[in-house]
């Protein structure tokens, strides 16, 4: 073989070599995930098909973020693996979760809805994983130093109802989950109350997950008086149930349940025997009647939409909210990843607010893992990185997160609160619009609770 045959055949076996490299992954081809930098791992659980509150729509949403980032090369070239999890309402299911996130090396746990912290966060303490962007619903969730909570939760959600509540209503009847966390809903919503020197809401505990609420709703009507009282569920899915009880209540003497005063004989002014006042165009209430409310997740545009829409029995109430109306543009990037990425999966509401929390929990972990720069991405580099500082833009649908010491709240109870800003809404023609725009800050009213 004379010397040039052997150079060209040299370069020829260097030229096909370095081609099988790129293509098996020692290199990173546009457009795809892989190459040198490690898969991330994560974990999003929620409940499903149980007889309580079910959040199916935050597993689908994460899985959705995963095929957007990885049609786009991953994050910052890592390849985003999403486990999803049942956790079923059970402080055992939420335990398995957590147990298979540590077995399976997740490096957080993200976007998820567990009501029971004890259970879930013991383990992902143990192995050092992360909770970011939980929906907030348990105290664990603002207690334990590994988690990063996006939104002020129950607590702020219940302390700004008081507060948006307070000029409107006379009386306030609150009927809320016979459980733990149920039992720290009255104060919260006194101590916004208490911000307009307004009394103290009437207390009704109720079973969580009860078929129907006649009697409690009977009390609530009773106790929050014939004029200008406000009856407020917070039951979570079963706050649909609870309302369709007090719209099935007989109608009270002398409220015109003749049909004399307009209404339709059952007490109700909006037509559906709700016996709720309806909005009129700039929110107000219409006089006597007894106006209900509720927070996000308890109520929302899809519960909205499947009872009604603007005949719903919750045309004209007051909600409280965490983030912008669903309608707000900030919601355009996530609406678009929907539409390509979920949009036959009917479990994928943008209006949903488990959803919507969810998107921005991958938000916050897609700007930390592309923060590290690293071609591993660990559990505890995550956790430093918020622990450390890393400032996260949502894009106006919160204010920028940041877990420094010197941003947490420190709330009795909630300590590792950032996020302590809420939106009012109210239901307007079968809409949730904005009864007050931008944001309004719960922090001092937060702080007051006992």
């Amino acid at each position: 073989m004379t010397g040039r045959r052997q150079t060209s055949l040299l370069a020829y076996v260097m030229t096909a070599a370095a081609g099988a490299s790129l293509l098996t992954g020692c290199g990173v081809l546009p457009g795809t995930t892989g190459g040198s930098r490690e898969p991330v791992t994560v974990m999003t659980w929620a409940p499903d098909q149980t007889r309580a509150t079910n959040m199916p729509g935050m597993p689908a949403m994460a899985q959705a973020f995963a095929r957007w980032v990885n049609s786009q090369g991953g994050i910052d070239g890592h390849e985003l693996r999403v486990l999803t999890c049942n956790e079923h309402n059970t402080s055992a299911g939420a335990a398995a979760c957590a147990r298979r996130a540590v077995r399976e090396n997740a490096v957080a746990v993200v976007g998820s809805y567990s009501q029971n912290g004890r259970a879930f966060m013991a383990p992902l303490e143990a192995a050092g994983i992360p909770y970011i962007g939980g929906y907030g619903i348990s105290e664990d969730e603002f207690t334990s130093p590994l988690s990063y909570p996006v939104n002020g939760g129950q607590a702020s959600l219940i302390a700004g109802h008081g507060m948006q509540l307070a000029s409107s209503c006379r009386t306030v009847s609150l009927v809320r989950p016979d459980t733990l966390a149920g039992d720290k809903l009255p104060e919260l919503l006194n101590s916004g109350l208490r911000k307009a020197s307004h009394r103290g809401a009437v207390d009704i505990p109720a079973v969580e997950d009860a078929a129907e609420y006649t009697e409690q709703a009977a009390r609530a009507r009773e106790k929050a008086g014939e004029r200008n009282g406000c009856v407020t569920a917070v039951l979570g899915e079963r706050t649909q149930t609870f309302f369709d009880s007090f719209r099935r209540l007989p109608a009270q003497d002398g409220d015109g349940s003749d049909g004399s005063d307009g209404t339709d004989g059952k007490g109700s002014r909006d037509g559906n025997g709700s016996g709720s006042g309806s909005a009129s165009d700039d929110g107000s209430d219409q006089k006597g009647a007894v106006r209900i409310s509720s927070v996000l997740g308890s109520v929302g545009q899809p519960v909205i939409d499947r009872t009604g829409g603007a005949h719903s029995p919750f045309e004209g109430a007051f909600v409280t909210g965490w983030y912008p109306e669903a309608a707000d543009k900030s919601w355009g990037p996530m609406r678009k990843v929907i539409q390509e990425h979920a949009f036959a999966d009917n479990r994928v509401d943008p209006a949903d607010a488990g959803v919507q929390t969810t998107w921005i929990a991958y938000t916050v972990l897609k700007k930390v893992v592309e923060s590290l720069d690293a071609d591993k991405v660990t559990a505890d580099r995550i956790a430093h990185a918020l622990d450390r500082g890393e400032r996260i833009d949502t894009g106006g649908l919160t204010p920028v997160l940041r877990w420094k010491y010197d941003d947490l709240l420190g709330a009795p109870g909630f300590p590792r609160i950032v996020n302590h800003e809420v939106t009012f809404q109210v239901v307007r023609k079968g809409q949730l619009v904005a009864q007050k725009p931008g944001f309004v800050d719960v922090g001092e009213t937060v702080l007051s609770a006992p």
